[in-house]
This record gives structure tokens, sequence and C-alpha cells, in this order.
């Protein structure tokens, strides 16, 4: 609103010099709030208003519009307010302006800021080096320490949930179970004789074969010809067997092999290099408690590392249920080789047991024992009893799994496997109706001298080719004919038969 609007034009209450002050007070307010609605009522200069003062008439009935000293103050007031406005906008002008310098900069140096941020990474990695390599210095001052252990579940451990494929007999048949009498056997083969230093020595100055480097004074030095005159059926069988010589090594002391000889059947694992814990066996009778023995067969490293771990057998070398043998002198450099020992030669470690149950120390054993012979072998009149493998059938898929997984290298796997190929062994996945590949965390079987001569075959196999026992046992399958009553039980029996923990350590091979 303007002062003519409000009829100050000519009104005798405002002198000239007072209404021109008000007038510059206006224009000043309008420039400073700039609107552009109070502009369009402001276009009227104080020069036309003095004229039209001057030329308009005197009117007695016009407005009179007092004029106080608190109008000035307002429109100061309104006044002051933009200058805040501006200060606000150079504050964030000055803002924008660092922003820009700081861009600016980050442009020009940013090599330099790249170099020294790779520089900083560089040096914390050496750092870390410097500290790994301390520690494997540390470790190397120890003799025979082995690797750090692997987190591992647990969550299998004890468990003991019903049998979803294994058919046992109900609890109160196996407190009465006992083994089947001993009746003559029908099987060609009545006797097994291992050939000793003693009854077969070897021609040192005989040249060595290809594939025979592992053979030493415990395995005996297999040829090619014993090899293939080992295969063939007669009712007295001669084979190499392990324990060659008195100096080959596995030395056991006497108050253990007292105690082995004692055993007529027995459930047995080991652990070598420090390998894997001690898992106790759960699920049986009290019956299989007096009848079956547990042993677990460790050497000295596994002995110190479970003394670490605070495992200490008692003055009658128990740990629980299992009866603890110690081993010294290990004939192989490679751990999974000397585990192969206890594993397919139970029959030589337990002369006097009619039945035996393997359990890879990865696994917990959780069934009865006498109720697992009942199932698997008395049941199905069977002598041997193995699980199928879980994901392949043939020995030559099962070769290119191994090297690819690293298993073994592809040099050693071509010769055992061009070796097979020129043997005949066909490419079939089944053999005699059953699945050829096996898996042998566990095995069943009853020592006769059938099971004997397949299982010194089979370690003569893996000593000679690689440590894979899962090439070799197809083969020795179909070259011994005569083991027939075999049964390949499905893998939802083995999982019922153990809890499977996996492996906690890597085995550290002998110096």
């Amino acid at each position: 609103m303007t002062f003519g609007s409000l009829g100050l034009f000519g009104s005798p209450c405002i002198s000239q010099p007072v209404y021109s002050s008000l007038c510059r007070i206006q224009s000043r307010f309008q420039h400073s709030t700039e609107s552009n609605t109070t502009r369009s009522f402001n276009r009227v200069s104080c020069n036309h208003i003095d004229h039209r003062q001057s030329s308009l008439p005197m009117f007695n009935n016009t407005l009179s519009l007092p004029v106080t000293d608190d109008q000035p103050d307002e429109f100061l007031a309104k006044m002051r307010s933009r200058p805040r406005r501006k200060r606000r906008k150079s504050d964030f002008r000055g803002r924008t302006e660092l922003a820009n310098r700081t861009c600016n900069q980050l442009t020009r140096w940013w090599p330099l800021l790249l170099f020294l941020t790779a520089l900083l990474l560089l040096a914390f990695e050496a750092s870390k080096i410097g500290w790994r390599s301390k520690t494997n210095k540390s470790e190397l001052q120890k003799p025979n320490v082995v690797v750090s252990p692997v987190k591992k579940s647990e969550t299998n451990l004890n468990r003991l949930d019903a049998p979803r494929c294994l058919k046992l007999l109900p609890p109160e048949e196996l407190q009465h179970l006992d083994f089947p009498v001993n009746k003559d056997s029908s099987d060609p083969i009545k006797k097994v004789i291992y050939l000793s230093e003693s009854n077969a020595p070897y021609d040192i100055n005989s040249q060595q074969e290809l594939g025979t480097a592992r053979f030493n004074l415990f395995t005996g030095f297999q040829t090619f010809h014993q090899r293939e005159q080992s295969f063939k059926v007669n009712e007295t069988a001669s084979v190499h067997c392990g324990f060659y010589s008195e100096d080959g090594g596995f030395t056991i002391s006497d108050e253990d092999k007292s105690y082995m000889q004692t055993c007529k059947s027995v459930v047995s694992t080991c652990a070598f290099g420090g390998g894997d814990n001690l898992y106790q066996p759960i699920g049986m009778s009290d019956t299989s408690l007096q009848k079956v023995c547990y042993v677990a067969f460790w050497d000295e490293i596994t002995l110190a590392t479970q003394k670490e771990q605070g495992h200490v057998f008692n003055e009658d070398r128990f740990i629980g249920k299992w009866r603890i043998v110690i081993v010294k002198n290990l004939p192989f450099r490679d751990q999974r080789l000397n585990g192969k020992i206890p594993k397919m030669l139970a029959h030589r470690l337990f002369p006097n047991a009619r039945y035996s149950i393997w359990v890879d120390s990865k696994s917990q054993f959780r069934r009865d024992p006498l109720g697992v012979f009942e199932a698997l072998l008395w049941r199905s009149k069977s002598v041997l009893a193995i699980s199928v493998h879980g994901a392949r059938s043939s020995v030559y898929d099962e070769a290119k799994a191994v090297v690819k997984k690293n298993k073994a290298t592809p040099e050693e796997v071509k010769v055992q496997i061009t070796q097979y190929h020129e043997d005949g062994l066909p490419e079939d996945k089944r053999f005699n109706g059953n699945k050829a590949l096996n898996e042998a965390s566990v095995i069943v079987r009853e020592h006769t001298p059938v099971t004997t001569l397949f299982m010194c075959l089979w370690f003569n196999e893996v000593v000679r080719f690689t440590s894979r026992d899962q090439l070799s046992f197809p083969y020795v399958l179909w070259r011994l004919k005569v083991l027939k009553n075999i049964n390949m039980f499905p893998v939802c029996t083995r999982k019922d038969l153990v809890n499977s923990m996996g492996h906690i350590r890597k085995a550290k091979p002998l110096g």
C-alpha cells in the first residue's frame, strides 16, 4: 500500500519535507524487499508526488494519516531481514568453494594418494608374512608336530537315532546273541601262506620293476610274476601280506600282542601322525562289551598330540572302551599307507579273531557289533560287507576324480589305470549285480581263507600303485572270482553304522 493510496497527496497534515522523507524511506523499503506485488503499486516517484501536490487543490475532507516514529522502525526492521539471508548465501557459497578446492586438490594429487595407499597395504602384508615365517620357524624347531586343527562341527557326535536301513534285531534279542558254530567251509581255498624273508628271500640283485618303489622289508618285494601267481586259486595260496621281515617295522610290544591274541572279534581304528581324535563307541549291548574288543592303533606322534589335549590312557592302556596299542617304527613315510595295515591286515594283527569291523578314525561307531555281524554277514550268509560308493560307479571315472581332487599324482594314477586296462578290467559299472565302486570307511568281515587272501591282494595293490584303495578294490574283486558272497550295502546303511565327524587334522608324514 502506497502513501498516495492513503490520501496523502495534498494533505495539510504532512509538510512537504516530511512527506519527501517518507517517500525516500518507502523507496528504500521497496528496493530491499523486491516484491513484485509491492512494485506494481509503487511506480509513482517522489517528483511526481511533489508536482501533484503543487497542482491539486486543497480538500477539507481528506484523510489525515498521523505519522509517528514507530513506522520508520518497522520499515527498518524489515530491511534488516535481507542482509541475514545474504549472509546465509555467503556461507553456502563459502562451503561450495571449499568443496571445489578440495576436489581440485584431490584431482591434482590422486596419483600420490594412490601410491601411499598401496605402500601401506604392502607394508601390512609384509608384516603378516614376517609373523607367519616366525611361526613356521618355531614349528620346524619342534619335531613331529602336526598342522593346526581344522575347525569342525561336532553336531553328529553321540547321535544315536534309530537306523533307517540297517535292520538290527530288537535289544532283548541282541542281549542273547552269540557267534555261530564253526562249520566246515566249502571254499576252494583252505589255507593261506604268508611269504616272508625266511620262506621267500628277495634277490637284491634283481632289477627293480616299475611301480615297486614303495616295497620294503615290511611288504616284501613282490615281482609282477609273483603278482600274477597270487591271483591263481589253489587250496593253498602263497602271497605277500606284510610283516615280511622282523626288521620291516610296525613294532608292537609283547604286552599289546598278548592282549590282541585274546580277541575273538574286534572293532578297530587307527590314527597315525597326530591325526583324528578318538571317538568313543556307543549303542552296544552288555553282551558285546564282553565278547568284542575295541582296539585303537596310535603311533608316538598321536600319543604326544593326545596327551597335550588331556587324553591319557590309564595303567591298563584304556581310554574309555578303547584299548590303545602303540606302534613304533612305521614302515612308510606316507601316513595313509601306514593306516592301510590295520585296515586291511586285521587277520595278521588279531590271529585268533573270527570277525572284525574296521572304522575310519573320522567316524564314531554307534551300533552293537554283534548285531552288525548278524545283520550284514550271518543273515545274508556273507563273509565280507562293505559300502558302495555314493557318487560314482566306474573305476575309470574314479581315477579322473582322484586326479582332479589332487588325491594322487596324475603319473601314478596313469600307471595304475593303464595296468588295469591292459589286464582287461572292464569299464562296467556293475559286478555280479552290485555297484563296482566301493567306499571303505567301514569294513565288516569274517576271517576266512578267501577274505584273508582278498585282503592281502588288496594291500599289495595299494602298495604297488596308489594309496586310494577304492581304485584297486574292484580290480581285486574282478580277479579273485571265488569271492562271491559279498554284501555291498547301500550308503544309507553306512550312515546308520557311524556318525561321520570328518578329519580334524592332517597327519604329518614321517621325515
